[in-house]
């Protein structure tokens, strides 16, 4: 079964996916985030044809707890963040090894 990629943030992080032929998005305005982002990050999850989320790593500040949690810890969908800091969990490899279970970067000495 091929799995997708969903996008959720505001329209302004969203829109650059959506031009390179990301089909999944949920746009939550920067105002309406505290109120909408964990909806819309639950109907993502819920989601079985999503395999990776991508969000921006400040975006999970405005995500409740449970919601947080639930979205670090998933395995199938994997998150993605993107931005200043790799959010909590180190960055890009750090998720991919979560997501697959090796280090594809790991050096031999």
């Amino acid at each position: 079964m091929s799995q997708e990629i969903a996008v959720v943030g505001s329209p302004e992080f969203t829109t650059g996916f959506r031009l390179a032929g990301v089909r999944k998005f949920e746009n939550v305005p920067d105002d309406e985030k505290d109120e909408r982002l964990d909806d819309a990050v639950e109907r993502t999850l819920e989601d079985e044809k999503t395999g990776i989320i991508v969000m921006h790593d400040a975006d999970l500040d405005h995500l409740s707890r449970g919601t947080r949690e639930r979205v670090e810890g998933s395995i199938e969908p994997v998150l993605v963040t993107l931005g200043a800091g790799g959010a909590g969990s180190g960055g890009l490899r750090d998720q991919i090894k979560r997501a697959i279970g090796i280090d594809l970067m790991e050096e031999d000495d």
